[in-house]
């Protein structure tokens, strides 16, 4: 039979040890937290650096030297001579257009001309043979007169046919298409046969030389725009192609983008660029001293970034946390916006391993 009396007693002594149990199990969990070695780790001094202040826009690359060949006669296509990729020189015939119809055109004008030279050569013997019979009292004055004005006539109307006749012949120079300056042939579209007209694309033929990059900036820049402008040209990477100048702006707006027009030229190597391809511009508009951090000190937590700072606290160097904004990247860096100062020491080593208030050991 259990003695009622003697079980609070029992009750209090097991109290008492499981209290014991539990004082000794804090305080080796102290002992071993304040007997923790830091974590050593590398830590590196925010400094100021020179930071643009850009905007990205797309550009157009475009060449000064760029020609869309289109028949100036209409007619049917005889002969195509060369193909898309062909490299050729100037004045070198790319496509002929059918020239029957001019050509006769030219063979009866030329007829017609031939007609009015043997009239005017007639009137010119009338002419002396009317004068000397005049001289001679043969004839009166108004019969001379009457044979100079006709001699006069004839002169105008063969000299018309000619002009007529040459510019006919110059028509018949239509008809073959020829290359404007050296350059490589781009698509072609049409085929021998196709009936073409002024309006009719042929064929372009584009040298790849002096480039421009063609930049529309939204019109609440205006007054930011300016000439000698620095531009920079970027691989979808991000990479630096080149660096150049806005060397040209317009003094119109563009009604359908609301966009002015500034151009900057491209002198890099012509196998980065070609015409009409499309590159990515970012316009400087200034530079100002910005504290910038290593990509190495960053981490993120549900899309915000964060650094460790190395501070001073009464029992040593631990980390703090802390939340920052970054700009854009600065070769191996990022500019920061808010939540850094210059002279910060920031943890660039070993962060994965890092909790806010960890003891460290900073290391050069």
């Amino acid at each position: 039979m259990i003695n009622l009396r003697k079980v609070p007693v029992v009750l209090f002594v097991l109290a008492m040890g499981f209290a014991v149990l539990t004082d000794s199990g804090c305080s080796n969990t102290e002992a071993k937290q304040s007997t923790a070695r830091p974590l050593q780790v590398k830590t590196e001094t925010i400094n100021l650096a020179p930071v643009p202040r850009v905007d990205e826009y797309v550009a157009t690359v475009k060449s000064r030297r760029s020609a869309s060949i289109q028949p100036q006669v209409d007619g049917s296509l005889t002969r195509i001579l060369v193909k898309s990729g062909d490299h050729v020189r100037p004045g070198q015939v790319l496509m002929t257009i059918d020239p029957l119809k001019q050509q006769a055109t030219v063979d009866q004008q030329r007829s017609t001309e031939t007609q009015k030279k043997a009239t005017f050569d007639y009137n010119q013997q009338e002419v002396e043979r009317q004068r000397g019979l005049y001289q001679a009292g043969v004839t009166s004055k108004q019969n001379f007169d009457l044979a100079v004005q006709a001699f006069e006539n004839s002169k105008a109307d063969w000299e018309s046919s000619t002009a007529a006749r040459v510019t006919q012949q110059r028509q018949l120079g239509y008809y073959n298409l020829t290359a404007p300056f050296s350059g490589v042939v781009g698509d072609i579209p049409v085929h021998v046969g196709d009936y073409v007209s002024p309006q009719t694309l042929l064929t372009t033929v584009d040298e790849n030389a002096e480039l421009e990059a063609y930049i529309y900036i939204p019109t609440e820049r205006a007054p930011d725009i300016r000439m000698s402008l620095p531009v920079q040209i970027v691989s979808s990477r991000g990479e630096l192609l080149e660096s150049t100048k806005v060397n040209f702006v317009s003094q119109q707006v563009d009604d359908a983008i609301q966009g002015i027009l500034v151009k900057a030229p491209i002198h890099a190597s012509l196998d980065k660029f070609r015409n009409a391809q499309l590159v990515k511009a970012r316009v400087v508009w200034s530079t100002a001293p910005t504290p910038t951090v290593p990509v190495l000190a960053i981490t993120r937590i549900g899309g915000q970034s964060f650094v460790y700072v190395a501070v001073q606290s009464e029992s040593g160097a631990v980390v703090k946390q802390r939340a920052v904004t970054l700009g854009d990247t600065i070769g191996n860096d990022y500019a920061v916006t808010g939540g850094l100062k210059p002279g910060e020491k920031v943890v660039v080593s070993g962060t994965q391993f890092l909790i806010d208030g960890a003891p460290i050991q900073p290391i050069s």
